[in-house]
């Protein structure tokens, strides 16, 4: 399905952020160290966040 899926974003800061949405054609998502609570928004992040 390469080129028919959408990257939803509301990290503003960073570089690739526009309307909403992220506007690489894939990314990288990474653990977060020492974090183990079970949630998906403590665990993980975007390792292709660039600043603007």
């Amino acid at each position: 399905m390469r080129g028919s899926q959408t990257i939803m974003c509301d990290v503003s800061s960073c570089r690739f952020f526009e309307n909403n949405m992220c506007s690489l054609d894939a990314i990288q998502v990474a653990p977060c160290s020492d974090i183990s609570s079970g949630s998906p928004e403590d665990e993980t992040l975007c390792a292709s966040y660039e600043q603007s």
